[in-house]
């Protein structure tokens, strides 16, 4: 099994989101005119240009086992219109992600986010309730995904990151997700 890895802290779905950390949008061309989306594609054609991972001599196949997603904070706390448009920029995004592993049915995990409430009106993200919508939304309505719940428990090292072991207990959790979602899809 190979996990390859692609984020961007702070990076926002919505471009009129984006701060200093870049936007997933792939019409997005600021900057360098390179968007999150253009990196994530460079990302999966290097890995996928791999024909021989561990070097025996042997051609080796990846198969695409799932996108692991967590991500929405930048999005929940800039204006109410972003979040609100969560949902839709997630549905695009994750059709373009499964179009790029040419598998329209690949299973999505997505972590919802929460909040640490550390901050002066108790909310670090003022539109995040929005934002946990529309992941909500997506995992309800399109097929072979599912939603991790258990960030909510988590504590935090300052107000925005959680502590260790939440992010062990995120990973288990979305390994988990994953490995249940290729399983009902292979009965």
């Amino acid at each position: 099994m190979m996990l390859k890895k692609y984020a961007r802290n702070g990076s926002s779905i919505d471009s009129s989101g984006t701060a200093y950390f870049g936007a997933w949008e792939p019409d997005f061309r600021a900057g360098k005119g390179i968007n999150q989306y253009d990196y994530f594609l460079k990302t999966v054609n290097n890995a996928m240009a791999v024909q021989d991972i561990n070097g025996d001599g042997v051609e080796d196949v990846l198969i695409p086992s799932g996108i692991i997603w967590m991500q929405g904070e930048s999005d929940a706390d800039k204006t109410e219109l972003v979040a609100n448009q969560y949902y839709a920029n997630l549905k695009r995004l994750m059709e373009l992600m499964r179009a790029t592993f040419r598998n329209n049915d690949l299973p999505i995990v997505i972590g919802k986010i929460s909040d640490s409430g550390d901050d002066v009106d108790g909310k670090v993200w003022d539109f995040g309730e929005l934002v946990q919508y529309g992941q909500e939304k997506f995992a309800a309505t399109e097929s072979n995904v599912a939603i991790v719940r258990s960030t909510n428990g988590y504590k935090y090292s300052d107000k925005y990151h959680y502590k260790s072991d939440g992010y062990i207990d995120l990973g288990k959790e979305f390994a988990k997700a994953v490995f249940l979602l290729n399983k009902k899809k292979s009965q």
